[in-house]
Order: structure tokens, then sequence, then C-alpha cells
């Protein structure tokens, strides 16, 4: 059985949206409709237990100077910017959205500030992409004194082998664990009256 660090977490969906996810999508992440259910399933858990959920939003300007290097994607307003449906924040249950213009989620963001206000210590990432803004907001996470926790089958790359190298890299500082795996050790820990939430 997984033994789950900190006290309490916040589970993070990162750039769920139509321009990652889905055939239409300006940088469309190949593997990203796959995990669709499992981020379901893990922000149902939360909400009926009581766990913050965050959701991460890229939303660019127009002459953003993410596009000197990547397609134009995500521009702030647009349907490309906008959360899937499935996965679209429920701010009657406390959901939280953050807006980022780079790749990680705690860049120019009041993403730290929120957590600590929230005095969370951990923090379960979901979403796309697992090599790029999924490993830059675990790496900053760990720069700024948190406990990371990665669920395998609640994040994805444009390949196999992309999603691989950024739990690889996660690995080394965080947790990597299934869905179900988080679930159960949470579950436990609330069997136990540790806090989590």
């Amino acid at each position: 059985m997984v033994q789950l660090k900190g006290k309490k977490h916040a589970l993070v969906i990162i750039d769920m949206l139509n321009d990652f996810i889905g055939e239409n999508g300006a940088l469309r992440c190949e593997n990203g409709e796959k995990i669709v259910p499992k981020i379901r399933e893990a922000i149902d858990f939360c909400h009926e237990n009581g766990i913050q959920v965050v959701h991460i939003q890229e939303a660019h300007r127009k002459n953003d100077a993410d596009f000197r290097v990547r397609p134009v994607h995500a521009i702030k307003g647009t349907w490309g910017s906008q959360f899937i449906p499935e996965l679209e924040p429920d701010e009657e249950k406390g959901d939280y959205v953050v807006q980022k213009r780079r790749h990680s989620a705690f860049s120019y963001t009041d993403f730290d500030l929120f957590l600590r206000e929230e005095s969370i210590d951990t923090v379960v990432l979901t979403g796309v992409w697992t090599n790029v803004c999924v490993r830059s907001t675990a790496s900053d996470a760990l720069y700024h004194g948190y406990n990371v926790i990665a669920l395998s089958d609640g994040t994805a790359s444009k390949d196999d082998d992309m999603h691989r190298s950024g739990l690889r890299d996660m690995d080394l500082f965080g947790e990597i664990m299934t869905t179900a795996e988080y679930m159960e050790a949470a579950k436990k820990k609330f069997s136990q009256n540790q806090q989590i939430v």
C-alpha cells in the first residue's frame, strides 16, 4: 500500500483544453482523449471527499513569445483556450482556475499564493503534456516546497515515449501512481483520520 505524503492535497488538472484535446486542437496531444475518464474519476472522488480541485488553463496573448517555438494555440478568450466539456471547472464545488502563459503553472501566476492560502502541501498532477507542462509544474512544485504526486494514467503526451520520459523524470522527486492507487491510499488516510483535505 502506498503511503501518501502531506496533510492537505490539491488535485491539479493541467491544460485539458480544446486546443490540446480532440482532433481539431491546434496543439493536439494525441493520447489526451484517453485520460479524460480517469481525470473525471479523480475529480469526482476529490469533490466527494473535500479535496481541492485546481484547473490550469493556458491563456496566451495573441503575440505571445511562446509562439516563437510552438504553434499558435490557446489564445485567451478563444475556443482553443476553453476547457473541454467533460472536465469544466465546477465553481459551486470550489474548483479554482489558474491561467498561465508558460509551461509551469507556477510561472508568473497566483498558483503558489493560492496553495499557501489554502495550506495545501501536496499537488496531485494530471493533464497534458506529461513531459512538458506537467513535468515543468512538478519541478516548480518541488522548488516551492510541495510534495509531488503524478497520476500515470491521468497524464498523457503526444506518444508513449514522451509520456514515459516525463514520468521517469518526475519519479526522481515525486511519487508516481495510478488514479486507483491514489484513491485507495487517500481512503486509507481518511479511515485513519489523517488529514489530506
